[in-house]
């Protein structure tokens, strides 16, 4: 490695370390923003020295949780991993991971790099990274100020593709979206999908494309699983959902664990959330296609936390609270679902805010089916945020009951002690970790001040 490279490894692990003693963040940022300012080439030169194989995850939802499975897949075998486990998907994320992987004098031993790459900044990481395989997750609408339409986000990962060519493209075929970029693309193509109904009662939500992006004629769909997936067909020009080269099936959901088997083995994961199924199965469709070992996986998924801090619960006294993250319509849209299949009496939370974090355009609010939320058993729902307002007129056109409140804090305080004590906390990007932060106060608080 030239001098150049291993002083912007040196002066990022600086910058690295002052953040994590001082206390003020995580340092998945900042320090690859320091060593590209110093040598503008160090994600090519880092990622040069991978033993094996880069994966590199993409897509609107679950790219976080399916980038730490595959991590924790490899690292169960044990591979050496280069991650951003945190989410940090920039260009400045993904350095960032790498300068953590890295020692002081810049030396990176690591067998893997397994990074979430944001679906517009690919464009540009992609050539540098030079990923052995891409894994496009789902496209969904979200952020649109930023991202636009799903077809704007299609043209970008087109781009990105077109830059390394013999990348290998693992997409959803479920997705009409996702599978229209395997369709345009001239790299080597694995599709995974789930070829059953998941659950019958699942609320399908906004839909991204109903017509062929082939020949204009509307789509036709034997079932959907949620938003445009599931088993499609065109008329016009014959286009059809493939059969996957990995799928899942035999899903069964019982005492808050979720069975299926999975390209011939079983395999059982802590989670009732459908869209979890799809997680797993990309990740292991992941591992299939760079022929990486997976021997340990039934056991390693068996044990996998799917929270991410995205989905945590937190016990503040007697009560017990549920925090969600929600940031386009299709998740909003599952999470409404999962509090629905709580039988007992609940408080929810919403906070809508529109940051750029978020996207200042949060019309998408509206492309919600709130009647789930209506049949959830609800006590009591409040909005909050710098969209609350927004939210409660949703509700109204549903006749939903809403209250606002300009004191997020005050509000979960009061529910914990007067509420039903059974507490669902959720938010968009910006507030997710604030409001994570808070709620864990809470519980340690409570915790020390009766003892």
């Amino acid at each position: 490695m030239r001098l150049r490279s291993r002083m912007a490894v040196f002066c990022a692990k600086v910058v690295q370390m002052i953040i994590m003693r001082s206390g003020r963040g995580r340092g998945s940022t900042l320090p690859g923003y320091i060593a590209r300012r110093i040598d503008p080439r160090i994600l090519s030169v880092l990622s040069a020295i991978v033993r094996d194989r880069i994966i590199a995850v993409t897509g609107t939802n679950g790219k976080t949780t399916v980038n730490r499975i595959i991590c924790q897949g490899l690292e169960a075998e044990g591979r050496k991993v280069v991650c951003n486990r945190l989410g940090a998907n920039l260009p400045e994320g993904v350095i960032s991971a790498f300068v953590q992987a890295a020692d002081w004098s810049g030396n990176l031993r690591a067998d893997y790099a397994c990074l979430e790459v944001d679906e517009l900044s690919a464009p540009g990481i992609f050539p540098e990274l030079e990923p052995d395989l891409v894994l496009v997750t789902n496209l969904f609408r979200d952020q649109l100020d930023r991202a636009g339409e799903v077809d704007s986000v299609c043209r970008k990962l087109e781009s990105a593709m077109g830059s390394v060519p013999e990348a290998k493209l693992a997409v959803n075929c479920d997705d009409i979206c996702s599978l229209r970029l395997a369709l345009d693309c001239g790299n080597p193509v694995v599709t995974y999908g789930i070829s059953e109904k998941i659950a019958e009662d699942i609320p399908c939500g906004s839909r991204e494309m109903v017509f062929c992006p082939l020949c204009g004629k509307k789509l036709e769909y034997d079932f959907f699983q949620y938003g445009q997936l599931g088993i499609y067909r065109c008329r016009g020009c014959g286009l059809k959902r493939p059969e996957p080269d990995v799928q899942a099936g035999g899903i069964t959901f019982r005492n808050g664990r979720c069975s299926y088997r999975l390209q011939g083995i079983s395999v059982t994961t802590r989670t009732q959330a459908p869209y979890s199924v799809y997680n797993t199965l990309a990740a292991y469709a992941a591992l299939e296609a760079v022929d990486g070992p997976r021997e340990s996986f039934p056991r390693m998924i068996s044990g996998f936390d799917y929270g991410n801090n995205r989905e945590n619960l937190f016990v503040i006294g007697e009560a017990r609270v549920q925090l969600y993250l929600a940031k386009n319509p299709v998740g909003f849209q599952q999470k409404i679902f999962l509090l629905g299949k709580d039988p007992e009496c609940k408080d929810v939370v919403i906070q809508i805010n529109d940051s750029k974090l978020d996207g200042e355009d949060v019309s998408w609010l509206w492309d919600v089916d709130y009647r789930y939320l209506a049949r959830a058993g609800a006590s009591s729902i409040t909005a909050g945020g710098a969209r609350g307002e927004d939210m409660k007129l949703c509700l109204e056109y549903e006749d939903i009951p809403c209250e606002v409140t300009g004191d997020i804090r005050g509000t979960v305080e009061e529910l914990t002690v007067s509420g039903s004590k059974n507490i669902y906390f959720i938010t968009n990007y910006s507030g997710l970790y604030a409001a994570g932060r808070m709620l864990d106060e809470m519980q340690s608080g409570w915790k020390a001040g009766p003892g």
